[in-house]
């Protein structure tokens, strides 16, 4: 079964937009250096906080269905968008408990790599883009 996710994105201020995703609503908006109010992350910012949580999540997930307790995992992320000649570059550090065996740390990394998010931006990608005019109300 294929899943569908869904976001709308609206301009609520200068850059900045409110997200709605299914009944939940966040902020994204550039920083003031960049024009924006700073009153959210930036899409960029965005884009490494899903990679950052989706690779969390899959680790938790799989350590649950292994029984294994891991306490607190912390994934943290730094995004540097494609430049001139160098391609888009992600960096993520996992910290996890010293109390891991090597086994378990190094399962647990291999996963990693597996989560939804890290496999749509290290796979082929496909955009479908259509432009609907409408009356906007003012």
């Amino acid at each position: 079964m294929k899943v569908t996710m869904q976001a709308t994105s609206s301009r609520s201020g200068t850059y900045r937009q409110t997200v709605r995703v299914r009944d939940h609503q966040l902020i994204a908006d550039e920083p003031l250096d960049q024009g924006g109010d700073d009153t959210g992350p930036s899409p960029q910012e965005l884009l490494a906080a899903s990679l950052a949580s989706c690779t969390a999540i899959t680790m938790e997930m799989y350590a649950q269905r292994k029984g294994w307790d891991i306490g607190d995992v912390e994934v943290a992320c730094e995004y540097a968008p494609a430049d001139r000649g160098c391609p888009t570059k992600f960096s993520l550090v996992m910290r996890m408990p010293d109390s891991l065996s090597a086994e378990q740390v190094e399962r647990l990394r291999v996963i990693a790599a597996k989560c939804p998010v890290h496999r749509t931006l290290d796979g082929e990608v496909m955009f479908d883009e259509r432009v609907e005019r409408v009356s906007l109300a003012r």
